[in-house]
């Protein structure tokens, strides 16, 4: 009996699993010479995808994943062509990985947990050798692919012109490393390519960054269309020559990088006007920016891990970001500044060290927001396991422009009266906005406010969302409703959160509540206690 008829699991009686058998190991000439011939029969019509224009094919092309792309040039000479004419050029690596990889990578991160026994001495003998095996396979395919594009750019009669360009490649150690930087650099010096996407990405569970040739991204940098980059787990190359460079996003930039190599990108690129450094490190303690002549009107600084990052002077600067760091601003030469969000979360949770962060680290607000008096939009994402923001001895009137507040992520277990720093400090706020995260710990000290004879003469929307009537909260929305006189809609939310669009504005997050009657008279009574009933009635909203 033939192999395939047989079933060591099912058994060799199983009439289902024989007949599939059969199917398969005997029936394969009929079933071709069935389907030969109801191809014969079927209706030859127009290839309506070749009729289409080079135009609408190449908006086709530039949304398929790079082995797609690929796999089209052998439809016909025409794809083929299309393919190489791109004015799009996608080089991903992620899209050469098998979905085989990504399983291999989520048990590799499922090692050592409880629900998970899995030998730890396995992982290098069997886990580490398939993920890297892939990787390396994915390189290959990649390289192959740029060496065929630059071979094709080589034999071409005229120079294609390339507007975008993505590359995306792990850092191998191999000839593959001048494949690609010869592919940036035909692209900027012969192609005209003005959006350049750069990331390189180390192999699992390895460090590594990729480094440029000697000449840096390109050989003629001063002749260059390139408008904006992105570089991405790359050595920093020199950039003071590209004169048209607009938009610069560094990501991943690696320790071994001076404090100068940053402060350049500042003060040499004369036309650059937005700028995002995304977890760069540096080798230097302090990086300090004095750019007079800078044009730079976006800066965002995301979980770098720089020491100290000091600002003098961006007199162009519109929209400012810390998210992670601390930066310090040093002066008032940021006379357009209008939009700025801060996160930081300070502290630490190990016992000993906390209680001395508890006692020691305490920043007052006038320094959290001095140098920036005429913005009008600001978001303040703190936290930490303790309170660390305190009222300043000397409040003065610091934001006096300031028209929209988001205050958000602040731990339940903190006195989240010390918003009603917001409300003494910026007296034309309109709109405020408190998101307050549920966590575990104890409530924490409060703040003694002395009283105050504040009214204030333009809030009118105050939104609190997660609301536990807390004697902290409470007290904030009791006296919101005493010192705002001009206060049209007060909404109070026990499920929420808020919501990032871009980096300077936000949209609450709500989740709908059943409030019962005792409850929600409950709560108006202690929020409306001394508020004066001469003011114009305020909309209630509770969710």
């Amino acid at each position: 009996m033939p192999m395939a008829l047989y079933n060591r699991r099912r058994g060799p009686g199983s009439a289902t699993y024989t007949r599939y058998s059969i199917f398969r190991a005997g029936g394969g000439s009929s079933l071709m010479a069935r389907t030969a011939a109801s191809r014969r029969r079927r209706p030859r019509g127009d290839d309506r995808i070749s009729a289409l224009s080079d135009d609408l094919l190449y908006l086709v092309l530039g949304r398929l994943d790079i082995r797609t792309a690929v796999g089209t040039a052998a439809l016909s000479r025409r794809w083929a062509c299309l393919r190489r004419e791109l004015p799009v050029l996608n080089f991903s690596v992620d899209a050469l990985l098998p979905p085989r990889y990504h399983r291999w990578i989520q048990l590799h991160d499922q090692v050592g947990k409880a629900s998970f026994p899995y030998d730890r001495t396995q992982v290098s003998r069997e886990l580490m050798p398939n993920i890297r095996r892939y990787e390396h396979r994915a390189m290959r395919a990649l390289t192959r692919s740029v060496e065929a594009f630059l071979d094709s750019a080589a034999s071409a009669v005229r120079r294609r012109k390339i507007s975008r360009l993505r590359l995306e490649f792990f850092v191998t150690p191999t000839p593959s490393t001048g494949c690609m930087n010869q592919l940036i650099a035909e692209a900027i010096d012969a192609c005209g390519v003005d959006d350049l996407h750069v990331v390189a990405k180390p192999i699992f569970w390895r460090r590594g960054v990729h480094n440029f040739a000697s000449h840096g991204l390109c050989k003629e940098p001063s002749a260059s269309r390139l408008q904006s980059l992105k570089l991405g787990g790359c050595v920093l190359p020199p950039l003071h020559e590209y004169g048209a460079l607009t938009t610069l996003i560094l990501q991943d930039i690696p320790e071994s990088t001076p404090e100068a190599a940053y402060q350049g990108v500042f003060t040499l690129c004369q036309q650059l006007q937005v700028l995002h450094l995304i977890s760069c490190q540096c080798s230097g303690k302090v990086i300090f920016v004095d750019a007079p002549m800078s044009k730079i009107r976006e800066l965002v600084v995301d979980k770098c891990r720089f020491r100290r990052f000091r600002l003098r002077a961006l007199p162009n600067l519109e929209s400012l970001a810390f998210l992670g760091p601390r930066v310090y601003l040093e002066s008032a030469s940021f006379p357009r500044l209008r939009n700025f969000n801060l996160t930081s979360c300070l502290g630490v949770t190990m016992r000993g060290f906390r209680e001395y962060l508890k006692e020691n680290l305490k920043i007052d607000h006038e320094s959290l927001l001095e140098y920036m008096p005429d913005i009008t939009n600001l978001i303040l994402r703190i936290s930490g396991p303790d309170r660390w923001i305190v009222p300043s001895r000397y409040p003065s009137t610091l934001l006096p422009n300031l028209r929209r507040c988001l205050i958000a992520d602040v731990p339940s277990s903190w006195d989240v009266s010390w918003a009603r720093l917001l409300l003494e400090t910026a007296p034309a706020l309109e709109v405020l906005h408190i998101h307050i995260a549920t966590c575990i710990e104890e409530p924490g000290d409060k703040i003694r406010w002395k009283p105050s004879k504040l009214r204030h003469h333009h809030l009118e929307e105050f939104t609190i969302v997660g609301y536990e009537g807390r004697e902290r909260q409470i007290y904030l929305v009791n006296f919101v409703m005493r010192v705002c006189t001009v206060l049209r809609r007060v909404s109070i939310f026990k499920n929420g959160h808020a919501r990032n669009k871009g980096h300077w504005d936000w949209e609450l997050v709500t989740q709908q509540h059943s409030w019962t009657e005792e409850k929600k008279d409950s709560t108006l009574m202690h929020i409306m206690d001394g508020v004066s009933l001469s003011v114009d009635p305020v909309q209630l909203v509770f969710g």
